[in-house]
């Protein structure tokens, strides 16, 4: 499900569960695990496996599991983010494909991202499927993204071209798909070189801030309310039913 392998100190974390890298509860609490496993790693890169860095929530567990997998579900999908966003050392991400809804906060969570530039998409999607945001993907959207866009990714639940998500400070770097990998691990050693007592320090007053607001409990509750509703659960069927259909 996650891969994990080392290349000079460098933890490589691949995903790879099944075609699209969907989060399922498992996934959530596979990656966390991982993470939380790394500790003696002087950085991270995280990867996804073929076209796909994650398409986000797997919808369809989601619907198989009704109302009680839901409230399982959130709260670890927001400890599998907090926890990638607040990890000390440097994390890069390297897109290697599609990033989706979950699959885009995933990648944003990272300090550094890289994208091939091989025709994917990289977008939330969230209120085109008709699920609010979670306090942590929201914050993690909001430091990633650039103020003048924010309202825009959010509101539209557009998907843009990796050129285009360089604009909205989305992606750091555009690399062709044989290099993207190299490129990740350049930049996780660079970032790798700075003492890392001082940049784990540096990352945490940065972070602090969205970090903090991540715990609103209340909006955590609001969120769970809309995201179990039977008429929430229904539009989630109709999203799937026609993306089936394409």
């Amino acid at each position: 499900m996650i891969e994990l392998s080392e290349r000079d100190g460098v933890a490589l974390l691949r995903l790879a569960d099944g075609k699209a890298n969907a989060m399922s509860l498992d996934f959530c609490e596979a990656l966390t695990a991982r993470f939380a496993a790394l500790s003696s790693a002087r950085a991270v890169v995280l990867t996804g496996t073929g076209t796909i860095f994650s398409a986000g929530v797997d919808l369809v567990r989601l619907l198989e599991g009704g109302a009680p997998y839901i409230r399982k579900f959130l709260p670890t999908l927001s400890t599998m983010l907090v926890t990638v966003f607040s990890h000390p050392a440097p994390v890069i991400a390297a897109i290697n494909g599609h990033a989706i809804a979950g699959g885009c906060v995933l990648a944003c969570a990272a300090d550094r991202r890289v994208m091939a530039g091989n025709g994917s998409r990289i977008g939330v999607t969230e209120l085109l499927v008709g699920v609010p945001f979670p306090p942590a993907a929201i914050e993690i959207m909001r430091c990633a993204t650039a103020p003048q866009f924010f309202a825009e990714a959010i509101f539209g639940g557009a998907t843009y071209s990796p050129i285009e998500a360089v604009g909205r400070c989305w992606v750091h770097d555009l690399v062709e798909s044989e290099a993207l990998l190299d490129r990740a691990l350049d930049a996780a050693s660079a970032l790798a070189a700075l003492p890392a007592k001082a940049f784990a320090l540096s990352k945490r007053q940065t972070r602090e801030p969205a970090l903090e607001r991540m715990q609103n409990r209340e909006v955590d509750a609001a969120v769970e309310q809309i995201w179990t509703a039977p008429e929430t659960l229904q539009r989630v069927r109709d999203y799937v039913a026609r993306t089936l259909r394409k």
